[in-house]
């Protein structure tokens, strides 16, 4: 007897009428609040999130002001 490959995919742990991707993907449609990311999946996206948050503060720190409407003057110069 063979053993069952390990996986993290959730297709598994669904028991549906025949096990097809089809059915499973039609099931997950049906009852969309019934799937849920993974902890781990959010736990990383959460993080890479504010990853990016704080490297996209930094820039706009580091960077240089640029005056989008700068004070002119009045006078005309000829």
């Amino acid at each position: 007897m063979t053993r069952r490959k390990k996986t993290r995919s959730l297709a598994d742990k669904v028991t549906i009428r025949t096990g097809r991707r089809k059915d499973y993907r039609k099931w997950r449609h049906e009852n969309p609040d019934e799937v849920t990311s993974s902890r781990r999946f959010t736990q990383k996206k959460r993080q890479q999130r504010k990853l990016q948050a704080a490297r996209k503060q930094a820039r706009q720190q580091d960077g240089q002001d640029i005056p989008i409407h700068p004070p002119h003057d009045d006078k005309e110069t000829d």
